[in-house]
Parts: structure tokens; sequence; C-alpha cells
């Protein structure tokens, strides 16, 4: 009776030791036994760990792809237009143990800032090196994979791996966006004084054209209008000539009446003629009176 008090007490203390000495290391982290506060152990692989109870303590790092937002961000590119980009990054934990001394108990938060700022300064000397519209452009992948290069080597320091960096928006600042859209529409104002102006030129040489085609087509009617003209005159002359040759008093008598036709119109009422004129030849009677 008295072994059975004394050893369940040591069996419930062993089995309590036991316990405390095992841990389960998740497959989606990283974890370090640490023993007063110095590293002892490893546990990258997902299973059954063991420790020192009372001595040891577990940190669990997060060993999946984790992301970080960056920004807005000022950037003064190489032609002096300053932009606002917002970032984001991917990384995880390479190195759990140079993670651990860079940051120490701030843990993932304090990487968080650190690596915040690393990418703000990388992303400020990238894109301070090339263009505004190289940066607007729908092809920067260039960009981002120097602004992620650039960072590696720094993020290495704190057992980090950058995986990528992307660009998610490049704007411009507020105070700069009047006078930009101000500079875009007298760029669309010239271009579409340009193009009336052009337009204009063309119409003009379209209406110079058709003016010229104009004349010659008038000139070359009136020539044909002449000579069409000419050739009826000729003709209506050689039919008087036949005519007056076959009944020369017949012609002189026709010819005549359309002088007294064209001379004695309702608006000339007034003739002053000698009576005896030849003119007045077909009003006499027969005996010339």
């Amino acid at each position: 009776m008295k072994k059975t008090t004394y050893l369940l007490p040591i069996l419930v203390i062993a089995i309590a030791a036991i316990m405390s000495s095992i841990f389960i290391v998740d497959e989606r982290e990283k974890a370090l036994v640490l023993r007063f506060g110095r590293v002892v152990a490893i546990k990258e692989d997902p299973g059954l760990a063991f420790k020192v109870p009372l001595f040891d303590e577990v940190v669990r790092y997060d060993d999946r792809i984790l992301s970080i937002d960056v920004g807005p961000i000022e950037v003064t590119p190489a032609d002096d237009r300053r932009l606002v980009v917002d970032a984001f990054a991917r990384y995880r934990i390479a190195d759990v143990v140079q993670f651990r001394q860079a940051v120490g108990n701030g843990g993932e938060v304090v990487a968080g800032q650190r690596l915040d700022r690393i990418l703000t300064a990388e992303t400020r000397e990238v894109l301070g090196t090339v263009s505004s519209k190289d940066i607007l452009s729908t092809d920067r992948a260039a960009l981002m994979l120097r602004i992620r290069n650039a960072a590696i080597t720094q993020a290495r320091a704190l057992g980090l791996e950058v995986v990528d960096v992307r660009l998610k928006a490049t704007d411009l600042p507020p105070q700069n966006l009047e006078a930009t859209f101000e500079r875009m529409r007298a760029e669309r104002e010239r271009e579409a004084t340009d193009e009336r102006a052009r337009g204009n030129e063309a119409a003009q040489r379209v209406r110079a054209q058709a003016d010229r085609t104009v004349v010659e087509l008038v000139s070359e009617a009136r020539r044909e209008a002449e000579i069409t003209r000419g050739e009826a005159d000729a003709e209506r002359n050689a039919i008087f000539a036949e005519a007056f040759g076959e009944d020369p008093e017949f012609f002189e008598f026709y010819r005549s009446l359309n002088a007294y036709r064209m001379a004695l119109k309702g608006d000339n009422s007034s003739i002053v003629m000698s009576p005896d004129s030849d003119f007045f030849n077909y009003f006499r009677d027969v005996q010339g009176r």
C-alpha cells in the first residue's frame, strides 16, 4: 500500500515529464529548440520532436511563402517626374537560425518591418535610374526583377529569401495630377490643331485641283463651242450664199424683213432717217411712193 502511494506520484511526474519533452512540428512550420536563449536544435521536418523539460524552449516560425505590402513609395525617376508606387513582395524564412539571431524575439513582425525598409530603399534606387515611361509601361518585369535581386542580398542577412517583387500600382502624386492633366490637354489640343491644319491644307489642294479642273473643262467646252459655232456660222453663210445665188431679189427681201423686225421693236419707237433711204424700199408702192 505504501509502495503504491509513492509510485503513483512518481509515475504522474514521469508521464508529465515525458509529455512536456515531446512536441509536434507541423509541416507548415520550422522550430528552434532554445536552451537559455541559445539554439541547441533545429527541427525542420514535420513530426515528433523532443526537448529537455524546464530547460528548453520551442520557438516556431512559419515555413510558408509570406507576403508583405510595401508602399506607397514616392520615387523620382531619371526624368524628374515624381511617381507614387505601391508594391508587394513574397518571401520565406530560409535560415531559421540566422532569422532568430537577426530579429530576436521580434519574430515575423520585426522581420517584416526591416524587409519593408530594404524593399523601399531598393525600389527607390532602381526606379530612380530609369524614366517614368519605363515605369508606367506594361513591360516592367525587368525592373521588378532588378528590385528583387537587389533585395535578396540584404534580406539574406535576416535569414530571409525574397521570392518575388511586384509593382501593384504606379500613379502621380495628387499635387501633380492637375498639372499633368493640363499638359495632356495642351498636347491633345496641339495635336488637334496640327490635324486641322493638315486637313485644311489637304482641302486647299483638293479645291485648287478642282478649280483647275473646272477651268480646264470650261475652257475646253468653250473652245469646242466656238468651233461648233464657227462651223454652224460657216454652214449658215454657205446656205445664205447658195440661196442668194439662186434668187438674189428674194434674199434681199428676206434680209430687209429681218432688218425691219430688229429695228421696229416695241422698245425702240423713234427712228430718225430720210424717207428716201434704201431702208424703206419695201415700204413704197410699185411706183416708188
